[in-house]
């Protein structure tokens, strides 16, 4: 049967007239336990009458119980702030003592009459719709329930009230996860803004400085600013992250930073921010340290449409509570951008280690270019001062012409003339040295002698080596065949002698 939203006809709801009545807020996986319909996707509770708000409501959601998979797609919040994880209105407004709303996926409602009969609404939609006033209704709750699991269509319960339009932020949307991301440390003193251009790093780059002129017409052309870059980026999609900050000197000859507050709020003007459009800038934001007040709310209000038990297992399970921060991941298209900004951020440090790794091997080089310098100096170094100690012998031996030798001059002559003695010992240093050398030239000599004679053949004679070897196989072979003919005729004759020596004793016994 067709899914009618009309009134009821006689007998058209025949069909689901066994059908479990509506409310078990069914997961997907548990078997069923009722009789089968056309909108059976999931399997109702054990008994079917639970209610929406059963037992099984908290039980997690999403890619699984834990967080094992999606704690670990930190990707730093320079990358999260370029692609809008949520902490963009952490910066705008930070002068602002008392905050309902702190942007992003984090915004909180503040309507709490609105939200109340929101609450009311969905739960009417997915375990007692009064649509149809007749078995029926019981199909369109299990279908109002997938449509609030997948996030998406509208559910209608009451021909009176418009339908509730399901979103990935509802709290029964199964497509989420909690992952983590850096948070900034930055002052509002540093005066960096972040600018997100819808163009590639590469056209970014090539067109820095007319990019800069731009900026600097954007802020009405005032000569005592000056536009400074401080870092490009890419992002996924094609798009790139641009920060900058802004330099205000004075006359007196000072110069200080803009904040970062004071140059977002002025980009966030209506004819400014157009300007920033033609430009090709998609998204602007500040790029600020959060407060201790700003953390602690937003840790301690969970985002729109998570489990609060789920939030606080996230802020258990986060690696490092000083630098990262939990935020959720709803739907596949956040995870698809999460994972983007991964690989992005990947090939980055892939980059800067191949980067690393060519330095080392220039270092490594350098250093090999230096060692080898440093022996040639040390080697200069002992020719010149055996070349310096001539010099001051014959300058000392100048000197001293015509005066008798003295005492201490005739103790080191003798000296000398016993090392030279000793030196020229046939069995000390000299006769052992002369020794060795000539042990060493042998040596060199057979060498190469050795190598000539093991290494150098000419072909001709290789070849006519391999043919004599081969007619010395080939007789070889031959006479082991006549052996063995010769082996066989000696067996036969040996055999022919038995058997007449056998005849001749039965004819003499």
């Amino acid at each position: 049967m067709a899914f009618n939203f009309g009134a009821p006809s006689g007998t058209s709801g025949t069909a689901a007239a066994t059908a479990a009545p509506a409310g078990g807020f069914s997961g997907f996986g548990t078997p069923s336990t009722t009789a089968g319909s056309a909108f059976s996707f999931s399997a109702p509770s054990n008994t079917g009458t639970t209610g929406l708000f059963g037992g099984a409501q908290n039980k997690g959601f999403g890619f699984g119980t834990g967080f094992g998979t999606t704690a670990g797609t930190s990707t730093g919040l320079g990358t999260g702030l370029g692609t809008g994880l949520g902490f963009g209105g952490f910066h705008t407004q930070q002068q602002q003592q008392q905050q309902t709303t702190l942007g992003g996926l984090f915004s909180q409602p503040t309507q709490a009459p609105a939200q109340s009969n929101q609450l009311i609404n969905t739960a009417s939609a997915l375990s007692a719709p009064t649509l149809l006033g007749d078995e029926r209704d019981a199909i369109l709750a299990k279908w109002n329930q997938l449509q609030a699991f997948w996030g998406t269509g509208k559910g209608y319960f009451n021909s009176n009230i418009p339908p509730v339009e399901f979103t990935q932020e509802n709290p029964f949307c199964r497509f989420k996860a909690v992952g983590y991301s850096c948070m900034p440390n930055n002052k509002d003193e540093d005066g960096l803004v972040v600018l997100v251009f819808n163009k590639k790093e590469t056209d970014i780059r090539s067109q820095q400085q007319q990019l800069v002129e731009s900026l600097h017409k954007v802020l009405g052309g005032n000569q005592t600013l000056t536009v400074n870059v401080e870092g490009i980026k890419t992002l996924p999609d094609d798009q790139t992250e641009v920060v900058i900050y802004v330099v205000e000197r004075s006359p007196n000859g000072t110069s200080r930073r803009v904040p970062a507050t004071t140059l977002y709020a002025h980009f966030e003007q209506t004819n400014i921010k157009t300007q920033l459009q033609q430009l090709g800038v998609t998204l602007s934001m500040t790029r600020t340290e959060l407060s201790p007040a700003q953390i602690k709310q937003l840790l301690q209000n969970p985002p729109a449409g998570v489990d609060p038990i789920i939030w606080e297992q996230a802020k258990v399970d986060n690696p490092d509570s000083e630098k990262l921060i939990p935020v959720p991941m709803v739907g596949f298209k956040e995870l698809l951008r999460r994972l983007k900004v991964q690989d992005q951020m990947t090939k980055q440090h892939q980059t800067r280690l191949d980067i690393i790794s060519e330095d080392i091997g220039e270092l490594q080089k350098n250093q090999t270019t230096t060692m080898a310098k440093i022996a040639q100096y040390k080697r200069k170094l002992m020719d010149l001062s055996h070349r310096t100690l001539q010099v001051l012998i014959k300058q000392e031996i100048q000197r001293k012409s015509g005066y008798a030798i003295q005492a201490d001059e005739e103790q080191l002559r003798v000296q000398l003339d016993t090392i030279q003695c000793e030196l020229n010992a046939p069995t000390q240093f000299k006769g052992r040295l002369n020794e060795l050398m000539s042990q060493i030239r042998m040596q060199n000599h057979f060498g190469a002698v050795k190598s000539e004679e093991r290494y150098y053949i000419d072909a001709d004679l290789l070849r006519e080596i391999k043919q004599h070897l081969k007619q010395q196989q080939e007789g070889l072979s031959h006479l082991i065949s006549i052996i063995k003919d010769d082996l066989e005729d000696i067996k036969l004759v040996e055999h022919g002698l038995n058997e007449t020596i056998h005849i001749r004793g039965g004819v003499f016994s």
